[in-house]
């Protein structure tokens, strides 16, 4: 059966779809805990970090996004891993993947320091935050899948 766009849309599916789990309040209830846990969680790990790497005269580099990012692909990547094994409900899914990691991770202040760095004429700390950012966080993503499937697969 080819899956169209109407088809993925719950109030398009019908009655049976309605309250299947990820719809309504349970749906709402799990992305907002996770985002209460979690834009804290970002908020004091970036000021942390960065009082840290100022201390040591790393200057203004963007440590502290770079980390709850990089950070957020490694938790992200692992609940993808126990996703695809079964081992991570629909709940656990909202929870942790929208509401943890949606709001850990960010992608427009990645944006906003990198693009602040370049205007104050540190572009290779700019490219540098760019590339180590992809890089990293592409890598945690796959390091989270991988130890997910040495955990449930």
């Amino acid at each position: 059966m080819r899956v169209g766009r109407g088809d993925r849309h719950p109030a398009v599916r019908g009655p049976a779809y309605r309250g299947a789990v990820g719809s309504g309040r349970v749906t709402w209830l799990m992305v907002i805990a996770g985002a209460v846990v979690g834009a804290p969680a970002r908020y004091l790990a970036d000021r942390a970090v960065q009082a840290r790497m100022r201390e040591r005269g790393a200057g203004e580099f963007p440590w502290g996004t770079l980390l709850v990012n990089v950070f957020g692909c490694l938790v992200l990547g692992t609940l993808t891993g126990a996703a695809a094994a079964g081992a991570a409900s629909s709940n656990v899914q909202l929870l942790v993947g929208t509401g943890f990691c949606g709001a850990l991770t960010t992608y427009s202040t990645f944006s906003f320091e990198s693009l602040r760095l370049a205007e104050d004429g540190a572009r290779g700390a700019a490219l540098g935050n760019v590339a180590l950012s992809l890089a990293a966080g592409i890598a945690a993503a796959f390091a989270g899948v991988a130890l997910a499937d040495a955990i449930w697969g």
